[in-house]
């Protein structure tokens, strides 16, 4: 078991390699720990999405996490253009407890305020409720289900750069 590693950073996932290392932290954690089946994971909106890393300073992935928008994101917000969605977040086991979620999440609201959106929406496992209510989310909505585990939705406004 390697040890936690101590500093990481954030960074929008643009080479094939930062695709493959994306991909691979979601097939550990979504598919190997959730049991989502992989044909759920994985969708025609990863190839338009905005893909976010976490990198230890060793080059490892840690965590990564997706953002859908404009038509991409309609079906998941309520088709408000101006909010992005953000969705596929998963880190690492040896990763968790050191706040890569949380700069996951902050990540991806940077890159939704350089595309001009005003708010992000998320479909949160409810477990993870309290996680996205601490970064400033607010779930709206009844609980629905969403590859067999219970969800809410939940929006954060986010103030344009």
């Amino acid at each position: 078991m390697s040890s936690a590693p101590s500093s990481y950073y954030t960074r929008r996932a643009v080479e094939e390699s930062d695709l493959h290392a994306c991909f691979q932290v979601r097939k550990e954690v979504s598919v190997g720990e959730q049991n989502v089946p992989e044909e759920l994971e994985y969708d025609a909106h990863d190839a338009t999405a905005v893909h976010v890393l976490a990198v230890a300073a060793d080059g490892t992935a840690l965590g990564t996490g997706r953002l859908l928008h404009g038509a991409d994101a309609a079906g998941k917000t309520g088709g408000d253009p101006a909010v992005g969605s953000l969705g596929r977040l998963a880190v690492s086991r040896e990763a968790r407890g050191l706040g890569v979620g949380a700069a996951l999440v902050r990540a991806i609201e940077d890159e939704s305020r350089a595309l001009g959106l005003a708010a992000v929406d998320l479909h949160a496992q409810t477990h993870a409720l309290g996680f996205y209510e601490r970064l400033g989310y607010v779930a709206y909505g009844p609980e629905f289900p969403d590859a067999g585990m219970p969800h809410r939705a939940m929006r954060r406004e986010i103030r344009p750069a």
